[in-house]
């Protein structure tokens, strides 16, 4: 599958890339409502949790009190991978970003502050330069 696991190739290699919708996490006590496409979906024993477009769950009546920007990183990451998210985690703390990663089978995705996305995609960027 090639997936990368050297810190310094996947940090050079991300290619963040800053979907245009906006997301937001619910939670719900059975299966997602009809007309409601997940991007995420985690079980818990409180409930299912669902990362959705905002129009999704505005449609379905979700509640939701955080609206998110979704970046994916680009390089395929290998599950095993280590420092990645430390590394992309504390770049954006350090400007005062909230962040929560999701990892797929190829790729990461950071669902950040919404209104600050464009931010969050420019100190990734920035990251990926060496100094």
């Amino acid at each position: 599958m090639n997936a990368e696991r050297d810190l310094t190739r996947l940090i050079a290699g991300m290619r963040p890339e800053l979907d245009a919708g906006r997301y937001v996490f619910t939670t719900v006590d059975g299966p997602a409502p009809a007309g409601v496409a997940p991007v995420v979906t985690v079980a818990e024993a409180e409930g299912l949790t669902l990362v959705v477009r905002q129009e999704e769950a505005d449609a379905a009546s979700l509640p939701y009190d955080y609206v998110a920007g979704r970046i994916t990183l680009r390089v395929h990451s290998a599950l095993d991978a280590v420092g990645l998210t430390a590394a992309v985690a504390g770049a954006l703390a350090a400007a005062g970003l909230s962040c929560n990663v999701v990892a797929g089978f190829h790729h990461d995705h950071l669902f950040v502050e919404y209104v600050r996305a464009e931010e969050a995609l420019g100190i990734l960027e920035r990251l990926t330069t060496p100094s």
